[in-house]
């Protein structure tokens, strides 16, 4: 016998009226999460693009410190990226540091100035465990993992404002990323393509008559009806987009991969041009925990850097002049040991790298306070970190997100702002 539903089970399982979704009794497990902000004042700025590379990338591969000499090619006798100029070489960007050769996609998007590099970077807190590393960066409290909600999700609840769009934020991916989680929950989808719920338009239908026997949704007279006409018009826009189809512009040709990068970064791209009301979207890229055979100048490294490159590069080339407003920021849990290890690999380390793309950045310029690879400059075998993460991501925030209370998004942060995204406006 099927479940009736009634208003007060709907009610119950919604949450508070302040921020409702669509709940998981109402609809089945496999169907997309919507949510839905308050309206409050707040000025809408650049789309966040949050790419977290999962498994702790080898940041000393990707973007190679060259000028260190002996410090760095000594350390990594089969491992290290020739200096610029010799075969297989490093890929210059300012006569110190240089891109490894697959990130050949993004040299002319750097020295077009809207791709920043910061080195020397990342989670401040020394632990060297995967899960408890991404659950700090992701929750933005290095030493508090009990804090229960993502630095994404406070950045959404403190601008909430007049966009009350379903697609406010998305994770795109099999699960919802942590830096989401908060009191506005994400819209998560695999695929845009897949929003056809698998094939189960009956189901889907079933669940959107037995919400509108409950409720009037055409001139809803509460605000739990003017939330189900809102689960309506997230599907039909979903079906919409899906059912337009999209084609990259200016030939862009974004990477085809088994993880999906290359995918999610074109359906990102499809969701900003579609002007749905997108701020932010997470997406992942994982495999970089590269202990043995790393293979950074033929093997696994070498291609895996390079879908992330033509997919960044992909994603910019796609979105041209859109460029403008959106604000891409690359991040991994923690970087790789100096030395390489006796079976061709490097184990967990520290200091790492991050990217900024977009048409805020100061870019062309390698932002690094660098500690060098010396000995005794190292921290406990590792680069040591010069710049906090958070300092980077408060300034996106700050001038290109426009929110001010970066206390609510990194508690206990006295920010220090590196001067890498220039204030909209400017």
């Amino acid at each position: 016998m099927a479940t009736l539903l009634s208003r007060r089970t709907f009610l119950k399982s919604a949450g508070a009226l302040g921020v409702l979704g669509a709940s998981s009794s109402l609809f089945p497990s496999w169907m997309p999460r919507m949510a839905f902000a308050q309206s409050q004042a707040h000025v809408r700025g650049d789309v966040l693009v949050v790419i977290f590379l999962r498994g702790g990338m080898d940041g000393l591969s990707a973007v190679v410190p060259y000028g260190d000499g002996r410090h760095y090619y000594d350390a990594r006798p089969t491992l290290a990226i020739p200096e610029p100029g010799a075969a297989g070489g490093a890929l210059d960007l300012d006569g110190y540091f240089g891109f490894h050769p697959s990130m050949a996609p993004l040299t002319g998007i750097y020295q077009s100035g809207q791709l920043a590099v910061v080195h020397a970077t990342g989670l401040t807190n020394a632990t060297r465990s995967h899960f408890d590393a991404m659950q700090y960066m992701e929750y933005g409290t290095p030493d508090n993992k009990s804090t229960g909600t993502g630095w994404v999700g406070r950045h959404l609840e403190t601008t909430a404002g007049a966009n009350d769009s379903p697609f406010r934020a998305i994770g795109m991916g099999a699960i919802v990323q942590d830096s989401l989680r908060g009191t506005i929950s994400p819209l998560s989808l695999r695929s845009i393509a897949d929003f056809h719920l698998r094939g189960r338009e009956g189901e889907l239908r079933h669940a959107q008559d037995a919400l509108a026997r409950l409720y009037r949704v055409e001139a809803p007279p509460d605000d739990l009806g003017a939330q189900a006409r809102m689960v309506f018009s997230t599907v039909d826009m979903l079906q919409q987009i899906s059912a337009q189809g999209y084609t990259p512009a200016n030939g862009a040709v974004y990477p085809e991969d088994d993880e999906g990068f290359g995918l999610g970064l074109r359906q990102v791209a499809q969701l900003i041009k579609a002007d749905v009301g997108l701020e932010v979207a997470c997406l992942d890229l994982g495999g970089w925990d590269t202990h043995e055979n790393e293979g950074t100048r033929d093997g696994f490294f070498e291609a895996h850097l390079d879908v992330l490159a033509r997919g960044l590069g992909a994603f910019h080339t796609d979105l041209q002049d859109a460029i403008s407003g959106v604000t891409l920021v690359t991040m991994s849990e923690f970087g790789r040991r100096v030395a390489e290890n006796a079976s061709a690999g490097t184990d967990h380390g520290h200091g790492n790298f991050m990217l900024v793309m977009g048409g805020g950045a100061h870019g062309g310029q390698v932002y690094a306070n660098w500690p060098t690879l010396a000995p005794e400059a190292l921290n406990d075998g590792d680069l040591a970190i010069t710049t906090d993460y958070r300092d980077v991501l408060a300034e996106v925030l700050t001038n290109r997100l426009n929110n001010s209370a970066i206390d609510q998004v990194f508690p206990g942060l006295n920010p220090l702002p590196p001067g890498i995204v220039r204030a909209r406006g400017l």
